[in-house]
């Protein structure tokens, strides 16, 4: 199976690049949005981050966001073992999924892209004053949250070298376009 990885920074507009090729019939699989999934249905995970977390991490089976939030921001260690609890289950689930295409904002921070064979690397770009204004408007936060959020990521034009392929999302060139040419790029196989 050939896959397909859609990655850039926050705010950069990947979930709109993926409701674009979702008209040309792809589906595209969301890391984001699987993980918290699989955090509120798989039991094992969860007997996983109560164990490193705390029971309270979960009341009746829901996500104490906020509880497990503190415990990320409490230390790189933190973040680095529940990471090492959530990847490798989003891996196995997206390889179990028939999905080929997948979208994650963390795909090489996480080391994600060595737990998945992608055939074809896409980095979604955008300048960095248009993404911090895309961050404040969709998460209500100040500018130095935003801020701080982007700079929590690899830079940009360090995921862009790694890929094979660049969409520009800077508001001045057609996105239609470019997500046409990525789509006669990819490797047979991979829709």
């Amino acid at each position: 199976m050939k896959y397909v990885a859609i990655t850039g920074g926050i705010g950069s507009g990947k979930s709109y690049i993926c409701k674009l090729l979702a008209d040309h019939g792809v589906r595209v699989y969301d890391c984001d949005m699987e993980a918290r999934r699989l955090m509120n249905e798989d039991k094992d995970m969860q007997e996983a981050l109560c164990h490193l977390v705390g029971k309270p991490v979960f009341q009746h089976g829901i996500l104490q966001k906020s509880i497990l939030t503190h415990f990320l921001l409490a230390s790189e260690d933190n973040q680095q073992a529940v990471n090492e609890i959530i990847h490798p289950a989003v891996a196995a689930d997206f390889k179990r999924s028939g999905y080929t295409w997948l979208e994650s904002a963390i795909l090489f921070d996480s080391g994600f892209d060595r737990r998945v064979n992608f055939s074809y690397r896409v980095c979604v770009s955008a300048p960095l004053d248009i993404r911090v204004e895309r961050i404040m408007r969709r998460n209500g936060i100040s500018r130095s949250k935003a801020l701080e959020w982007v700079r929590g990521q690899m830079p940009q034009d360090k995921v862009a070298a790694r890929c094979d392929f660049v969409i520009v999302n800077d508001g001045s060139r057609p996105l239609a376009p470019q997500v046409e040419q990525l789509l006669s790029s990819v490797p047979d196989g991979s829709l």
